[in-house]
């Protein structure tokens, strides 16, 4: 099973598009993950093209009737998604853990921070970052990025992809 995940594209608002280095590697999913402030119907309909399944929620930006959070399951990993403005500061991997206990699952998804995040503590925490690389109300700016999953016989293993200095690079993690 492939998911794709991201979040925090900001088009048009922020960002014209998603970037074309990355398209490459934008297919063959069975579930994509969108964590909010899409703030275009633009980018749903860009997530249906890549799979079957898309799974989003509403950000703190978005005026689009999506839901505050949502639940699947893959595999027997049960995953939850919000898109992370209900924990301040922002991030807190605490509270991030807190929401996942709270939703009964193993895996919580989330954004808002435009930074990405792969932790693994009482819960395992995913945060794709900004796919567009925009600013995200912080002092810093972010770059571009992503996460492919994959789920198979009880493991996850991923990558998060960034564009660094015009060049896609790939960090492999396991759980």
């Amino acid at each position: 099973m492939r998911v794709l995940i991201f979040g925090d594209t900001h088009i048009p608002e922020r960002a014209k598009e998603i970037p074309r280095e990355f398209m490459d590697y934008l297919e063959g999913f069975d579930i994509v993950v969108i964590t909010g402030d899409l703030t275009s119907e633009r980018i749903l309909r860009f997530g249906e093209r890549l799979a079957e399944t898309v799974i989003a929620v509403r950000g703190n930006m978005d005026y689009l009737p999506l839901p505050q959070s949502a639940k699947f399951r893959v595999e027997d990993f049960r995953f939850g998604v919000v898109h992370g403005h209900q924990v301040y500061p922002r991030g807190n991997r605490e509270q991030l853990e807190n929401i996942a206990t709270e939703m009964g699952v193993d895996v919580l998804i989330s954004g808002h921070t435009h930074l990405p995040d792969i932790y693994y503590g009482n819960k395992i925490l995913l945060n794709p970052g900004s796919m567009t690389g925009v600013w995200g109300g912080g002092a810093f700016s972010t770059v571009p990025s992503f996460i492919i999953l994959e789920v198979k016989g009880g493991r996850m293993q991923g990558k998060l992809y960034r564009l660094l200095n015009g060049e896609v690079v790939a960090e492999p993690f396991s759980f």
